[in-house]
């Protein structure tokens, strides 16, 4: 007898990344199977795969002209060949807005799909290409369950202060509120703060999910009070190409005085901007970390100082601290980052251990001992969330 497995797909423009979960009972860490994902789509596309402890594959190249359909194809025809006893029950994706309507995990079907497609211009770098996966998968495979898990239903249930804009309320109720993104990652953390940071984790906590987009979030009890992002995901911190927030008027000037429409508007915020925008080098943390530039420098500082500023607006809507969380590449992965918003935050008493920053290993706590705040880092798993999301829905129909 055949394992129930599940697809996790996280599409992009360029790249399909994917995971499979057994899926026999609700999936934990240790039920992955494998992971990888297509990359260069539309220049030069390859699959790559490893198998949980690390093996590898897949490394497969694949013609130039390869069509987004033909590479899922290619990915299932792949797992129906090299994952022999498993059993593929439904495909869970993650779809970045979800808008007021979608708020938990529901089966993606063409009507589903179809009310999605109007929320692409919340969303125009996620959106279309999340879709574009669900739209080839129900081609390819027409009888699999697949299932949307949104990055903005975790920051449902926040006060109405929090969740509007001081427009007319018409316009609120048309939908032009702060959603929230990155809620996968933010319901994984929460799922592990008590675990990791013990009674603090059951206080006020602030998480850091800094990538290549980011943002942080505000919790209390695990639960979502306040985000950096707002109405799409362009607000708040400066992200790799994105610029964060900004004054509205700003926008105004370069309409009037510029001639920039929409569509210039567009480019110029969605993928001119943030770190590349400010250093004129690249949009990769990693790049400006090792740059002696002073352009790059510059974009760094700028970063950890929107990123102090910000701490100090979430602790104001949590009435105090008691936990604060890096994740994602640039949280997990760069110890000066984490550091320097450290040390902008020394007035709640933050205080870390430099030798444990320097070099965590997985979910680890690295505040010192007489820190008033608890800091830690927690590699975060959107894709475990997706799965256990997308399993539980199997089990309630």
């Amino acid at each position: 007898m055949k394992t129930p497995a599940i697809l996790v797909i996280n599409a992009g423009s360029s790249s399909i990344k994917f995971s499979i979960f057994s899926a026999a009972v609700t999936p934990g860490p240790g039920d992955l199977v494998c992971g990888g994902k297509i990359s260069g789509i539309g220049v030069q596309a390859r699959l790559d795969a490893k198998a949980a402890d690390g093996t590898v594959m897949a490394e497969e190249r694949f013609p130039e002209d390869s069509a987004y359909d033909d590479l899922l194809a290619r990915l299932l025809d792949w797992i129906e060949t090299h994952l022999d006893g498993l059993d593929l029950v439904a495909a869970g994706h993650r779809i970045v807005h979800g808008g007021r309507d979608h708020v938990r995990p529901a089966v993606l079907d063409e009507q589903l799909r179809a009310d999605l497609r109007r929320l692409i211009p919340l969303a125009p770098l996620h959106q279309p290409h999340n879709l574009a996966a669900a739209d080839a998968l129900a081609r390819l495979h027409p009888g699999l369950v697949q299932i949307a898990c949104f990055d903005t239903a975790f920051h449902t249930g926040r006060s109405e202060v929090e969740s509007v804009y001081a427009l007319p309320a018409g316009m609120t109720e048309e939908g032009i509120r702060r959603y929230g993104f990155h809620g996968l990652s933010y319901d994984y953390i929460a799922s592990r703060l008590e675990a990791v940071t013990g009674e603090a984790g059951k206080g006020r906590a602030i998480v850091a999910h800094l990538g290549s987009g980011a943002s942080m979030c505000a919790m209390r009890r695990g639960k979502s009070v306040a985000t950096t992002l707002g109405f799409t995901a362009l607000d708040g911190l400066p992200m790799g190409t994105r610029s964060g927030g900004i004054d509205p008027g700003v926008l105004l000037y370069l309409m009037e005085q510029k001639g920039m429409d929409a569509e210039d508007l567009t480019c110029l915020l969605y993928r001119q901007s943030g770190l590349l925008g400010l250093s004129g080098i690249s949009s990769d943390m990693r790049d400006l970390l090792a740059s002696d530039e002073p352009r790059a420098r510059f974009a760094v500082d700028y970063f950890c100082y929107r990123a102090g500023r910000e701490v100090g607006s979430l602790v104001a809507a949590l009435g105090g601290l008691d936990v604060l969380v890096f994740t994602a590449g640039i949280g997990e992965n760069a110890p000066e980052i984490r550091a320097r918003i450290c040390a902008a935050a020394s007035w709640l008493g933050v205080e870390i251990d430099e030798a444990a920053n320097g070099a965590p290993k997985g979910e680890t706590v690295i505040s010192a001992p007489g820190s008033k705040v608890t800091v830690a880092v927690i590699p975060t798993n959107e894709e475990l969330v997706i799965a256990r999301d997308s399993r539980a829905l199997l089990q309630d129909r």
